[in-house]
């Protein structure tokens, strides 16, 4: 059904390793060969074969407003019309700078970069620099991009491909990273004892979002603010999913816990590369020029990118558009989980504004050790049934998916109803 799909990535497997240029879209988790995908508009993709799909991807994640999105593409057109890169300041990342810190209010100074794993690496670099200590601490299952001392029990692509960690890694950088269980502060709070001032920072993603959409539990992220401060460690939360997704101010504001740093990408670039970090003042003044923290990119505040991004934003500050991802995702949730009901099928589904994941699990998933007893077989042949009838989802248990403003009623509708056909398929 997809023979140019299946010639190209034979194809793509002679030059590019694996076949692909980020291990997840190689399918291995669910099985078969990847769709190549020639273009998109609204909530729907087209491979190279013709067939078109509604999809929860969004390019995981940054296309809250779906694919070609009119304003967007005006801000391209506009920007691709004066250049493209300067290597030099322009007005428009001053632009994004402010609506930036105007949203977070963790936010005094932010620094724009090229990716979400810069954004963490340079948080991390900063956090140290500024507490004059060297340990950081990150959850397990918490993917921080792909920053050798961060890629420690890292869950996503890293859990999809079993790997536990990778080789390259100089063990003097993983000896600083210790890894505790997601939910788990009582962990926490004994690492910080037998630590005591030599934790540099606590980092993790607020909601998890890299083995699946996985939720704080009540108090968790109140408790870890609480320790950080007590122990005079920075508490960094990468927010490269959440950030501009689960709310205007992300979810610091959803959840009411303010951070010492942000890391953000995804949605920051409308669809287009890039990445951000940004805190107080008093820490971010150690970042060169000003302080002696150095960190720099050509790149960095590329023209394209912020001019995606300012777009973006601007459609997102219109708080009735948060309510609208959250009700259709709501609707979406809810028909998920009663198709499987009626199909005898266990799932959990784990849920939180325009996030979801269905784990075939038959207990609550909370953390990464339960995520992983989630049966990655029957996710298989569930994305494969839904594929086959043009319904595009991550090609992994372990990620989430993602609900757009260009998501329409009837287009949930019509996932639901395949979603039942492909229930009852599993049930057989």
């Amino acid at each position: 059904m997809t023979p140019k799909s299946k010639h190209m990535f034979s194809r793509a497997q002679h030059r590019i390793p694996g076949g692909v240029n980020s291990p997840v879209r190689a399918f291995q988790s669910v099985g078969g060969h990847p769709r190549f995908i020639k273009s998109g508009q609204g909530c729907r993709i087209r491979d190279i074969d013709g067939h078109t799909y509604i999809e929860y991807l969004g390019s995981w994640g940054p296309l809250i407003l779906g694919h070609c999105h009119p304003k967007i593409k005006a801000a391209l057109q506009k920007q691709i019309s004066l250049g493209t890169s300067f290597g030099a300041s322009t007005e428009s990342e001053v632009v994004l700078a402010e609506m930036i810190a105007d949203a977070l209010p963790s936010i005094d100074k932010v620094r724009l970069v090229n990716s979400g794993t810069e954004a963490t690496m340079s948080a991390v670099r900063l956090a140290r620099a500024f507490t004059g200590r060297h340990k950081i601490i990150k959850f397990d299952g918490c993917y921080h991009g792909h920053v050798d001392s961060l890629l420690v029990k890292a869950g996503s692509g890293v859990a999809t491909l079993g790997l536990p960690d990778s080789p390259g890694i100089v063990p003097q950088d993983s000896n600083y990273t210790i890894s505790v269980p997601y939910n788990d502060p009582d962990t926490l709070e004994d690492v910080l004892n037998r630590n005591r001032s030599e934790i540099a920072a606590v980092i993790l993603e607020p909601v998890a979002g890299n083995m699946g959409a996985v939720l704080p539990a009540k108090g968790f992220l109140q408790r870890l603010r609480k320790l950080t401060r007590e122990h005079g460690a920075l508490l960094i939360f990468d927010e490269v999913i959440t950030g501009f997704r689960l709310s205007y101010g992300g979810a610091q504001q959803l959840l009411k816990v303010k951070p010492d740093i942000t890391c953000l990408g995804k949605i920051i670039g409308g669809g287009l590369p890039i990445g951000a970090y940004g805190g107080h003042r008093e820490i971010m003044k150690w970042v060169a020029p000003e302080g002696p923290v150095y960190q720099a990119g050509t790149l960095s505040g590329n023209p394209l990118a912020v001019a995606a991004g300012i777009a973006t934003l601007k459609v997102l500050k219109k708080a009735s558009n948060y309510s609208k991802l959250e009700r259709m995702t709501q609707n979406l949730v809810s028909g998920l989980q009663k198709a499987a009901d009626q199909a005898g099928v266990t799932v959990r589904i784990n849920t939180i504004g325009s996030m979801f994941t269905i784990f075939f699990n038959d207990s609550p998933v909370t953390d990464f050790t339960s995520a992983k007893t989630s049966n990655t077989g029957s996710y298989g042949k569930f994305f494969h049934a839904l594929l086959k009838k043009g319904f595009y989802f991550p090609p992994s248990q372990f990620e989430t998916s993602f609900v757009s403003l260009a998501h329409t009623g009837n287009d949930i509708k019509a996932t639901i109803q395949a979603a039942r056909t492909a229930f009852d398929a599993l049930a057989e």
